[in-house]
């Protein structure tokens, strides 16, 4: 699929992330690819292919003149903070945490509220910009289950990542028996936050052209709070062109402020066949898919705050039309990520620090392990079953040598959950408890010898 780009929004400022090819002859693409780090593809296209730099946004002239700046200033080493770590002890970690803040003469901050529909990347991207992993990352939805603070701390500038659960409803908290963190706590961050972060996963066919319900809701509710659009998992989307026609849809066409054209150029019947048959597959989705369970936007009105009339017309709108900024990324690749962070840092207004400069996280030791360990159950076991699991922390020892000492007790329901969760010979729960361990020894910056015991639960 190819796209001829005709508004000059795109100029100078559209990065696609990895190599992208553009069909369009260079007469016509020449508004969409004036970039410093554009070149020509020999061999490809009769010498219309194009090579792009790894990250992409689309914004302003005069931003992109503070990004550079800022991008300058960074030359100077003496201004790197390295990431910092989290306290093994709570007693430590809490002192920390209400420690008056080191914060330089000039301060600035920003919060940054993280939302999506469940599995879009959010804890990804939260670790990504923080550079360490605190926040439990699996491929399986509702890893988050209640709203976790991350703090970034740049020479005068601090961020503060709202880390929220998957955007859900009403009905699938109370069918799924889910905690009500998950319905909650996104709405409460969205109301706090100074910026908000919506992630897309745009290498899922089922969601990458329509915003989920319930992040239109949340997005309407709070429309003075500014937001920026993050397609997500670019890496995965074999037609880097259907970047163009995704943003489109999920923008309404519309970046902060200006209207975007994008004109497809005519498809092979075939093609148009294909499309036909997607669309009508689409309306069969499971339920966890965008639109999958509309019937709760009126039964929702309450926790929203938005009227009957509203929730009915946003079930036919597809985007939102006051993103500020769109980015194009990989989660997983810290050089996509640098942009945005850059990003964050140059909007960050002036403003007193919340926390200390060596503060990471607002979680608990304790709350990392038990987040950490399930990240794992969720990887590795099937189905329900790490759902359903509960956990305690027997021991948690801080040896002469500096080496920690944890054992957490897992409970399972059922006898059968138990062998799976112990695997043949023992090797599931003693690749769980090695793989939890070093990512617990990442974060605490110490040796952790982490225990596993299983037990069915009366």
């Amino acid at each position: 699929m190819a796209f001829r780009v005709s508004i000059s929004i795109f100029g100078k400022s559209l990065r696609v992330p990895r190599v992208a090819n553009v069909s369009a002859p260079l007469e016509n693409a020449s508004p969409f690819l004036r970039t410093g780090w554009a070149a020509r593809r020999p061999g490809t296209n009769n010498g219309h292919g194009f090579r792009f730099t790894p990250a992409c946004f689309i914004t302003s002239d005069a931003f992109l003149s503070r990004l550079e700046k800022g991008k300058a200033a960074e030359t100077d080493d003496t201004l790197y903070h390295y990431p910092a770590s989290v306290l093994p002890d709570s007693a430590e970690q809490l002192s920390l945490l209400v420690k008056d803040p080191d914060q330089p003469e000039n301060s600035k901050v920003l919060r940054v509220a993280i939302i999506g529909a469940p599995n879009a990347g959010k804890s990804t991207l939260s670790n990504q910009l923080l550079g360490r992993k605190v926040f439990a990352v699996s491929k399986k939805v509702h890893t988050t289950r209640s709203r976790a603070l991350g703090v970034l701390t740049e020479d005068d500038t601090q961020i503060i990542l709202l880390d929220t659960p998957g955007l859900t409803t009403p009905t699938k908290v109370k069918r799924h028996q889910l905690e009500k963190s998950l319905l909650e706590d996104p709405w409460n961050t969205v109301k706090e936050a100074s910026l908000v972060v919506v992630m897309v996963d745009v290498s899922d066919k089922w969601a990458c052209n329509k915003l989920d319900f319930e992040v239109l809701k949340c997005l309407t509710q709070y429309p003075d709070v500014p937001a920026v659009l993050v397609l997500n998992k670019v890496d995965m989307l074999k037609s880097k062109s259907r970047l163009l026609e995704i943003t489109a849809d999920l923008t309404c066409g519309v970046v902060n402020g200006r209207k975007l054209q994008v004109r497809r150029v005519i498809k092979p019947p075939w093609a148009e066949r294909r499309t036909d048959r997607e669309a009508r597959t689409s309306g069969s989705g499971d339920e966890d898919k965008p639109g999958g369970d509309v019937a709760d936007g009126e039964g929702s009105e309450a926790q929203s705050g938005l009227r009957k009339e509203q929730l009915r017309a946003l079930k036919t709108q597809q985007g939102w039309a006051h993103f500020k900024d769109v980015f194009m990324l990989s989660a997983v690749d810290g050089e996509d990520v640098e942009t945005l962070k850059r990003y964050l840092v140059v909007g960050a207004k002036p403003g007193s620090w919340q926390y200390h400069s060596d503060v990471l996280t607002d979680q608990t030791p304790e709350e990392i392990c038990t987040n950490t360990v399930r990240e794992k159950l969720l990887e590795y076991l099937p189905k329900e079953v790490p759902y359903t699991m509960t956990q305690a922390i027997d021991l948690w020892h801080d040896r002469e040598n500096g080496e920690l000492d944890i054992a957490v007790k897992l409970y399972v329901k059922k006898e059968s959950h138990m062998k799976m969760v112990i695997g043949q010979a023992g090797q599931m729960v003693a690749r769980i408890a090695r793989e939890a361990g070093d990512d617990l020894s990442t974060v605490f910056l110490r040796e952790v010898k982490l225990r596993l015991s299983v037990k069915v639960k009366n």
